[in-house]
């Protein structure tokens, strides 16, 4: 079986390697998780050392909330722009790692670049194809999202769904300019809300068939960290409460084939990402 490799800035990531751990900066004061938020370049730089410190690959930057149960949180383009380069600024001020822009939206990307950003993680699943473009032309490392399935008739199709949206973003993706060693997928756990069907259904079953998103070729990162499925499962309400649930869906999705994990809890991750490795099979 051909390994899978890709990049992400200059960490490479995928099949005999290092699961990679991917720590979350919000500045978006909207977002879901109060604790992840950071708006003040003193508190931005320091939990970026902080998050290399304690065993991060890559920092994740998030200058506007994409929960999809969450109302009232879209900002203009330019608030987001400024939000986002003021908080990459920071963290390159106090770190080297690789820094991922987490936008959809063409303003806060050039700024995001501009401050430094070697990734983007475009959770809209390529939404705007200008995102392509630019990605293209500053030959930068894309991180693609199962977005939009439409209505499903049950969960196991929001698998087979992902799987042939994936497979023609990531074409329409190279077809476009983007390396293909430069693309890592996503299967959008907690974004699929408008299926028609119970939404945290879709998230178990996606987890539960990661293996199968190996057919694509490109490696996979997983993003569970305090999600709102994770608060169904085990009764806690509010995401300050669910970091041991978190815990123990990354350490299955990395025993199930993820090659990063996206996170809140760089430490606590590490530790459940080491033993899922030396247990797993492939």
């Amino acid at each position: 079986m051909e390994k899978l490799f890709a990049r992400l800035g200059k960490v490479e990531v995928g099949d005999g390697l290092p699961t990679r751990i991917m720590g979350v900066i919000n500045v978006s004061p909207e977002s879901f998780y109060k604790e992840s938020i950071k708006t003040t370049y003193e508190e931005i730089a320091e939990t970026a050392l902080y998050m290399e410190k304690v065993g991060a690959d890559i920092i994740d930057v998030g200058a506007m909330s994409t929960a999809p149960y969450l109302l009232n949180t879209l900002i203009s383009e330019e608030q987001e722009a400024e939000r986002i380069r003021y908080a990459i600024e920071a963290v390159k001020s106090s770190t080297n790692l690789p820094v991922s822009a987490d936008t959809h939206r063409p303003k806060p990307l050039i700024e995001a670049i501009k401050a430094g950003a070697e990734i983007v993680n475009d959770v809209s699943g390529l939404s705007n194809p200008i995102i392509v473009d630019i990605v293209s032309e500053h030959n930068l490392s894309l991180i693609i999202c199962a977005r939009r399935l439409g209505i499903l008739s049950n969960p196991k199709e929001a698998v087979y769904k992902a799987l042939n949206l994936l497979e023609d973003l990531v074409n329409y993706a190279t077809d476009h300019g983007v390396r293909l060693e430069n693309i890592v997928i996503d299967p959008a756990i907690g974004f699929h809300r408008d299926s028609g069907i119970e939404w945290w259904k879709i998230d178990i079953e996606l987890i539960h068939s990661l293996r199968e998103f190996r057919r694509l070729g490109r490696p996979i990162i997983v993003g569970v960290s305090r999600k709102s499925f994770i608060g169904v499962l085990t009764n806690r309400e509010k995401p300050e409460d669910r970091l041991f649930g978190s815990i123990a869906v990354e350490a299955l999705s990395v025993y199930l084939g993820a090659h990063v994990i996206r996170t809140h809890n760089v430490k606590e991750t590490l530790d459940a990402v080491k033993v899922a490795e030396a247990l797993r099979t492939i």
